[in-house]
């Protein structure tokens, strides 16, 4: 695992590298431009190319606006809660490596914001609170969702699908209108929230850039199973999770990602309750502290008094990025990745009204849950893979050293990711050998050349290839 030092070394780099990314799309558009031909049938490339040049201005806008704008209130901004360098995420072991006059501890310094969190939970188990039965109910406490791969994961037939719950945002519900309910909700001075004076609501222009930029990070599409995987336990795994009998993991997360079909067609990404608030002993309520129930989708009182405001629902997250993303579910109640599969075998999966839409309840042996997981380790570490060598590749087409040096400290982090995930489990020893490798030319080198550059794809190619054809 990477040292947490290293990650808060590369926090800025990381920031940077993404600007810096979305820079160089701008120029390389603007570029290709200046270079069409005139004469007939040359309009429409050219109205293209303008499209493209405008979309990477907005997109760079946007990553502008999510790293940097407090929108007056707190100093909080988006990447205060969702920060590059920890997969735009939060958990106790990177919340351990900030300094304590970070914005996301407010509410241990400010006595009018004492009530916008719980410190004690927050800085345990990463969890924010959040009142999205209204300000009027008691706030619920949940983890903080990345925001990769949202251009996957957020469309369904009953309206978009925002937060742990499908409403975390206002109005519409839409991604777009997220940003309107953080800031109410996590940007705000005082708890009265007084648009104007405790914060200022973003503009619509900076909706639509903040819009883009969410929309262009992490993958573009979810991967086609079943993948040629080299691993034996691995491959066990992901036919496991294929058999829509026994692991029943396709059913609801469709190639791996967000959509479900529950065995009739596409349905997109839906809200089930599977459960969790059901567990005994949950690790937050152990302390003592308050935890109100979650009752997910809704704010109308459960019929269940001990459940909430809500339906018990909550929507379907993608799970290529899950390795690396964890404490897992809404309320970050499973710390292990293996823990969040072994849920399926639990009472209170079974008991729950998910399980019956499935067609009953999952058992899986231990073995099967560690194969399980196993498929999920090598999903996302091809996934962080991939997305260092298109780092690195940004980084060979650019001209300015800088620019290059930022792209490549990005992708050594995804290099220390996949890592990570494949060292956890004990996978691919042979893989995670050529991935160090393929770190070391790429880390501390400023200029980094393009002959380290290439040395480091190479090897990354390589460990690739001992993962999967």
């Amino acid at each position: 695992m990477a040292p947490l030092s290293l990650k808060r070394d590369l926090a800025g780099l990381a920031r940077l590298a993404l600007l810096a990314s979305c820079l160089s799309a701008a120029v390389a558009l603007a570029q290709e431009r200046v270079r069409l031909p005139a004469g007939n049938g040359q309009a429409q490339a050219a109205h293209a190319a303008d499209d493209r040049l405008a979309r990477a201005r907005l997109i760079a806008r946007g990553e502008d606006l999510f790293f940097n704008e407090t929108f007056n209130g707190n100093g909080r901004t988006c990447g205060t809660c969702h920060p590059v360098e920890n997969n735009f995420t939060l958990d106790p072991a990177f919340i351990a490596t900030l300094k304590r006059n970070d914005p996301l501890f407010v509410a241990e310094r400010n006595p009018a914001l004492a009530d916008l969190e719980n410190p004690r939970l927050l800085r345990a188990f990463g969890l924010i609170r959040e009142h999205v039965d209204g300000f009027q109910n008691p706030g619920v406490l949940r983890g903080v969702p990345h925001v990769l791969s949202l251009s996957t994961s957020v469309a369904s037939f009953s309206g978009p699908q925002t937060g742990w719950s499908g409403d975390g945002a206002p109005g519409d519900r839409s991604l777009r209108s997220f940003a309107t309910g953080a800031v109410i909700q996590h940007f705000t001075k005082t708890l009265q929230r007084v648009p104007g004076v405790d914060f200022r609501l973003p503009t619509e222009a900076e909706l639509d850039a903040l819009l883009a930029f969410q929309q262009s990070l992490g993958r573009q599409s979810d991967p086609v199973l079943p993948l040629a995987l080299k691993g034996t336990v691995p491959r066990r795994g992901q036919d496991i999770f294929l058999d829509d009998t026994l692991g029943k993991c396709n059913l609801c997360h469709v190639n791996a990602g967000a959509n479900a079909t529950l065995g009739a067609g596409n349905l997109g990404n839906i809200r089930v309750d599977i459960g969790v608030e059901a567990l005994l002993d949950p690790p937050a309520a152990l302390t003592g502290e308050p935890v109100p129930p979650d009752g997910g989708f809704g704010a109308s009182p459960n019929p269940i008094p001990q459940l909430g405001f809500g339906d018990g629902s909550f929507n379907i997250p993608p799970l290529v990025e899950a390795a690396d993303t964890p404490p897992f579910f809404h309320n970050n109640v499973i710390a292990t990745l293996e823990g969040a599969v072994a849920f399926y075998n639990s009472d209170a999966f079974n008991n729950s009204r998910g399980a019956r839409q499935i067609g009953g309840g999952i058992h899986l042996d231990t073995t099967q849950v560690e194969a399980v997981a196993a498929f999920l380790r090598v999903i996302n570490a091809l996934e962080n893979i991939d997305s260092a060598i298109r780092l690195q590749r940004s980084a060979l087409k650019s001209r300015n050293a800088a620019r290059r040096a930022r792209f490549v400290a990005r992708s050594a982090r995804e290099i220390e990711d996949a890592i990570e995930v494949l060292a956890g489990a004990s996978l691919h020893p042979d893989a995670v050998t050529l991935l160090n490798k393929a770190r070391s030319p790429v880390t501390g080198c400023e200029p980094c050349s393009k002959t380290a550059i290439r040395k480091a794809i190479r090897r990354e190619r390589a460990a690739r290839g001992r993962i999967a054809s």
